[in-house]
């Protein structure tokens, strides 16, 4: 009855003429991110970041929050129409709601799409609501020790947070674990790997960092090879809505695509791509007629659209929770919170809780308005792709310029996006993930800080910290899933895994030419 009760208060809150806008502001933004090939939601979160400095906390985090979930809905329209993914977790729209467009069907590919996403987004809103209280409330135990183990724990987990190759992502983890440690040491006092520069004394900021990494490299790479328009087929207004037979088909993929893509979202790693693939898999073994799937099958549409919402709204429970951002887009919520002086983890939802419900609350009318917006105005949307690339980029930098500048009116923060952003596009080229170099750079206080504290505490015995249940499992697992990165390619089940990685492949060669 309390989590009723805190709901009903973010409601009344999340109703103002305010939230409401920036509500709007957000849902509207990430449409527009999702159909737009090449931006995708953490680029445009980058972009529009300094916007939410001037606003209230709850404000801000509404507008950033809308711009993630929302960009879930416009990748849709374009896979549909178009077949072409505003976003990865789209593609595998493509497979099926293409198909079904060319059938006279777009409409009710599209219709279907933005009632699972809002039926999947709304159950899994439910579970943030009711889960994430409980795990802070856990977590509430902790000490030092704890939380250098968490951290720890953090950083290993996450350094796979995009997929790719372990070895890599943990070379990114290291490097922004380094990157922490420029400025006053918290401890002696004393200035470290500043080199003499007075404005890196106080660290690298979080802001123009994650600016430069994700939105400015974003940039760098769409100019450099801009996507062409497509025809898109037109969908009339008397052809939006599915008949009888589709919207019965679709219940059932759309339920399952919730109880998929919600547990995909507490796990680190690309989670909206991978639930969609989940599935897209799970849909064709269960069907009926598993030989309309890549022909144009509704269950093909509505299971990964669903899966990819829930996943989307589920990854805010660790992040709120526990303060670990398990995917690109919320560490980007956690670099606008942290603006604020405000940390997500175990304290947030009892010191800041009235943002916690209001940002719950707002999630709900969010996911309203974007099925509000997603049934009348696809064509309006869909036509976004036509915008000249020349006119689109200087825009948008010169939007991120002057939010770069706005943080603490300095060019220094300037040249530091510059630099990033460089980086970033070098390592996007060399097929470098620049997400777990922020995992990296956010957590290595939190992992420096429970290490210091503990060893303080422990009189240096950091073998007492394996006499703590928590911290000696969390520390346990840790080690086991380094071990298991190192020795797995050694271990003889290489051939039994073969014919699962030819699959794979299979099936990439299948979305590419689809």
């Amino acid at each position: 009855m309390d989590a009723l009760a805190n709901l009903s208060n973010g409601l009344m809150s999340a109703l103002s003429l305010e939230m409401l806008l920036v509500c709007f502001i957000g849902v509207l933004v990430g449409q527009v991110t999702g159909v737009l090939p090449g931006i995708g939601p953490t680029g445009a979160m980058a972009i529009l970041l300094p916007l939410s400095f001037g606003m209230d906390p709850g404000a801000g985090l509404i507008m950033l929050a809308g711009i993630y979930y929302g960009s879930m809905y416009g990748g849709s329209i374009t896979s549909i129409l178009v077949n072409l993914p505003g976003e990865a977790a789209s593609l595998v729209t493509t497979l099926d709601g293409y198909k079904m467009a060319r059938k006279g069907r777009a409409g009710a590919a599209l219709s279907i799409a933005a009632i699972g996403s809002w039926v999947a987004g709304t159950l899994a809103i439910v579970g943030l609501m009711f889960f994430a209280p409980i795990l802070a409330n856990a977590a509430l135990a902790f000490g030092a020790p704890e939380f250098f183990a968490l951290g720890l724990f953090g950083l290993i987990v996450l350094s796979n947070l995009t997929g790719g190759s372990f070895g890599k992502s943990f070379l990114m983890v290291i490097i922004g674990l380094m990157i922490s440690t420029v400025g006053v040491d918290l401890v002696t006092g004393e200035d470290r790997l500043t080199f003499g520069v007075m404005e890196l004394s106080k660290g690298f900021d979080l802001v123009p960092v994650v600016m430069g990494l994700f939105g400015l490299a974003e940039i760098f790479s769409v100019a450099l090879t801009p996507y062409t328009s497509s025809n898109m087929i037109k969908v009339k207004m008397k052809e939006m809505y599915p008949n009888k037979q589709e919207t019965k088909r679709s219940i059932w993929p759309i339920l399952r695509g919730t109880l998929v893509g919600f547990p995909m979202g507490l796990l680190p790693g690309p989670a909206g791509f991978m639930s969609t693939l989940i599935s897209y898999r799970l849909e064709k073994k269960m069907s009926r007629h598993p030989e309309e799937f890549g022909k144009g099958a509704i269950e093909g549409v509505a299971g990964p659209e669903s899966a990819n919402n829930a996943a989307s709204t589920s990854a805010m429970i660790p992040f709120l929770a526990l303060g670990f951002p398990f995917s690109p887009p919320t560490a980007l919520l956690l670099g606008g919170l942290l603006v604020h002086g405000i940390t997500p983890g175990p304290m947030f939802i009892s010191q800041h809780g009235d943002l916690f419900w209001l940002v719950v609350a707002s999630m709900y009318i969010g996911n309203v308005m974007l099925l509000i917006l997603n049934l009348p105005l696809v064509g309006v949307f869909a036509s976004l792709t036509k915008v000249p690339i020349k006119i689109l980029m200087p825009t948008i930098t010169g939007i991120m310029f002057i939010g770069a500048y706005s943080i603490n009116n300095s060019i220094f923060d300037l040249w530091i996006m510059l630099v990033f952003g460089l980086v970033g596009f070098i390592m996007k080229y060399c097929d470098y993930e620049p997400a777990p170099l922020v995992v990296g750079l956010v957590l290595g206080a939190v992992f420096e800080e429970g290490l210091r504290q503990g060893l303080i505490m422990t009189e240096g015995n950091f073998l007492m910290f394996f006499e703590r249940p928590i911290t000696a499992t969390l520390l346990g697992i840790a080690i086991v899933i380094v071990l298991w990165n190192i020795f797995k390619k050694a271990l003889p089940f290489k051939k039994a895994s073969a014919s699962n990685e030819q699959e794979e492949k299979e099936e990439d060669i299948t979305i590419k030419t689809s």
